[in-house]
């Protein structure tokens, strides 16, 4: 498409302004140095996947049917080593019965922590929608305290070391910086954490969230010697085709307990049918470093146009990214439901509905959520969400193409600063 022909359509068709687009064509050039980087990282990480399904022997008689109970479910089972040899793990758990990387996280805390064991996390406060979870288990008599990154991106290794005791069982972070403006964590700095406590226990179990995070750097967490890396399937290793589900990959008796606590003990890993989503889960995976591109790169032409327009916003452009959200600080309520609505009127779904303000069991104020996606809740398609609190941050991830996204940010951004109905 020519210069004037975009121009054209994006006035006329969805009504934004000439600045705005002017400005996106110089916040792309501005950005094209990182825009080179996040490519070589997306090819790393498509052959990675592209060896392991040649290794595992991938098949079209993979992507076949089972139901009931699933057992000799080839397909799934095939999902499971390729996962382990993307993550380098010794055994994984990838099912369609895990409705969301919580409930995932949830099967790996109940599944492997016992009356009289502590869970530290030491990211500070995980996501709102943990702490139910986190109540349940001190009701069950398990310990728990959380200790603070030092300057909201480091970890406070004087303080770990102090608060560790005979009886901490799984330390945990959680790698991307949920409602909070904290730097997401990279891999090495975790593998580091990693070393360090292991040294002061190697029998602790070192737990990674790793939602949205998956095939942002070149590895996982799992390569730096997570014992147990989880994350969700309608994220970042889905690539927008997987339809539900999550994963747990790691240490095989770990990995026996938590689905001891998905299913039940002594049916395991055994059941479980796939119902034909094998196909889309394997799929998914073969595209996921492509749409993961695609989501970084319109998070960082996010950061770099709100800039321009005098926004402030974590991370910079130019900061190395170890997930894809983009945090803004929208001054306003007024400003964070514009922009939100913007966001629903750029979706190629319900892009006719108007988001607005609710209360969402799991978090203590109004959360506004912006997202018309293909899966229900896919933060890997473009969306936003930001709670209603000051300073008013919105949180904007995914996208399935660059292009979308990119201009999704457009008209989304055209609606704020023009307060357009």
């Amino acid at each position: 498409m020519t210069d004037d022909l975009y121009l054209k359509f994006m006035t006329e068709k969805f009504g934004v302004e000439k600045k705005v687009i002017d400005a996106g064509i110089q916040a792309q050039k501005n950005i094209l140095s990182m825009s080179k980087k996040i490519d070589s990282i997306c090819e790393f990480n498509q052959m990675k996947i592209l060896h392991a399904m040649q290794k595992n022997k991938l098949s079209d008689s993979h992507f076949n049917f089972s139901n009931g109970y699933g057992y000799n479910d080839a397909g799934r089972d095939v999902l499971e080593k390729i996962y382990c040899d993307v993550f380098n793990t010794e055994d994984s758990l990838v099912r369609i019965n895990f409705v969301s990387g919580t409930h995932a996280l949830a099967c790996a805390f109940f599944g492997n922590l016992n009356f009289g064991d502590e869970l530290i996390y030491i990211s500070g406060e995980p996501y709102d929608s943990l702490k139910n979870i986190i109540q349940e288990l001190i009701k069950r008599r398990i310990k728990y305290k959380k200790i603070e990154l030092k300057n909201n991106k480091d970890f406070d290794l004087d303080a770990i070391k102090k608060n560790i005791s005979p009886q901490t069982k799984i330390i945990a972070i959680q790698r991307s910086r949920g409602y909070s403006l904290r730097e997401s964590l990279n891999v090495r700095k975790i593998g580091n954490v990693i070393k360090f406590i292991k040294k002061i226990n190697p029998n602790i179990i070192f737990l990674v969230d790793n939602c949205y995070g998956e095939f942002v750097e070149e590895f996982e967490p799992s390569d730096f010697g997570a014992d147990l890396t989880i994350g969700s399937l309608i994220k970042n290793p889905g690539g927008g085709i997987a339809k539900t589900g999550a994963y747990i990959t790691g240490k095989k008796n770990l990995i026996k307990n938590c689905s001891c606590q998905l299913f039940a003990p002594g049916l395991e890993k055994e059941l479980g049918a796939s119902l034909g989503e094998s196909f889309y889960n394997l799929y998914g995976l073969f595209v996921a470093p492509q749409v993961v591109s695609c989501a970084l790169k319109t998070a960082i032409f996010a950061a770099e146009i709100f800039s321009m327009f005098d926004f402030e916003v974590f991370p910079k452009s130019s900061d190395n990214r170890t997930d894809i959200i983009q945090a803004v600080n929208l001054k306003s309520k007024e400003n964070l439901i514009k922009f939100c609505e913007g966001v629903q009127k750029a979706s190629p779904v319900n892009n006719f509905f108007t988001p607005t303000p609710e209360k969402i069991p799991g978090y203590d104020c109004e959360i506004i959520m912006a997202a018309g996606n293909f899966i229900q809740g896919s933060s890997i398609e473009f969306s936003a969400d930001a709670p209603i609190r000051n300073p008013y941050t919105v949180f904007i991830q995914g996208s399935l193409t660059w292009f979308h996204g990119k201009n999704a940010v457009l008209i989304a951004l055209d609606r704020l600063l023009n307060k357009k109905k």
